[in-house]
């Protein structure tokens, strides 16, 4: 990096300067003015010299008031001479410093950014609405003022661009070709808010604004496939069910049979035992009543 670049670059970081207390230079100014008006009153025709003097003294006390500027707690003032930056105050109350610098304020408080719902793609390629809180402020007020037009627009900008680009490395809800284990956008919450702030963290860094939380607020299919997408997860949910259904039948059912062979209650053949097991399931299995039948002969007539 050229000599010049290192120079540009320096220039753009924040430095501090300490004002003067502005209630002791408003003394000196509101003196000055007294002063100087009281000369003038008092002048008579001959006194060229006292006349100069309480123009001067009047001149004086208009130049200090001016240098005068207030500061409120979380507030910082730019500090610059002729376009040339000196330097950033961070102090609290009246302060003062040259009359010649131009002063330009800018909030250090933390503040809130509302993203719109973004329709965006997933990585399955689905539509999705995503939207998400950021909470944010200013660190290094040179860097938001000089290094970028418009730090506001530029933090609306990026966060959006962050939204986008998060939305596309994670799948929506989980499914069939997704690693076990995969972070997903609805199951992983607060590993895809870590990585939004860290996103948004590097997206800011040029525009020296600081991530201090981001959260999703909104989180839903497009409306396009948003039917479809609730009736897969539907059959999803049902054979899910259904699998624990029958697993815990099967396991109630052999706990049956290992207790009446263990008692021995009844000597069941594998014929007896297969038709004790289909009976079992069914009623075990079904969604409905199973209405019971009795049976007065034998499984061989």
């Amino acid at each position: 990096m050229s000599e010049e670049k290192q120079v540009s670059r320096q220039l753009r970081q924040e430095r501090q300067v300490q004002s003067m207390d502005g209630y002791v230079m408003l003394g000196f100014g509101v003196a000055c003015h007294l002063v100087g008006i009281y000369l003038l009153i008092t002048l008579e025709s001959p006194e060229i010299a006292k006349l100069i003097i309480g123009i001067a003294l009047n001149v004086l006390g208009g130049l200090l008031l001016s240098g005068l500027y207030m500061l409120q707690p979380n507030e910082a003032a730019l500090l610059s001479l002729f376009g040339q930056y000196k330097g950033t105050d961070r102090s609290e109350g009246l302060r003062w410093s040259n009359f010649l610098y131009f002063k330009r304020k800018v909030s250090l408080r933390a503040r809130t950014l509302n993203t719109p719902p973004l329709k965006v793609n997933d990585k399955r390629g689905n539509p999705v609405e995503i939207g998400a809180a950021i909470v944010w402020r200013v660190e290094e007020t040179a860097l938001a003022i000089y290094n970028v037009d418009d730090f506001e627009r530029f933090v609306q900008v990026q966060a959006e661009a962050a939204l986008r680009h998060l939305a596309a490395q994670y799948a929506y809800d989980d499914g069939e070709d997704l690693a076990e284990g995969e972070t997903t956008l609805r199951a992983g919450m607060d590993v895809v808010a870590n990585a939004m702030r860290q996103e948004l963290h590097n997206r800011f860094a040029a525009a020296g604004i600081d991530v201090e939380d981001a959260k999703l607020t909104h989180l839903a299919y497009a409306q396009e496939i948003a039917q479809v997408m609730l009736r897969r997860q539907q059959a999803e949910a049902i054979i899910s069910a259904r699998k624990k259904i029958v697993h815990g039948a099967v396991s109630m059912v052999e706990e049956a049979l290992l207790g009446l062979s263990e008692r021995k209650i009844v000597e069941l053949d594998d014929e007896r035992k297969a038709a004790m097991v289909s009976n079992l399931l069914v009623v075990l299995c079904s969604d409905k009543e199973t209405q019971p039948v009795i049976n007065t002969g034998t499984l061989y007539n």
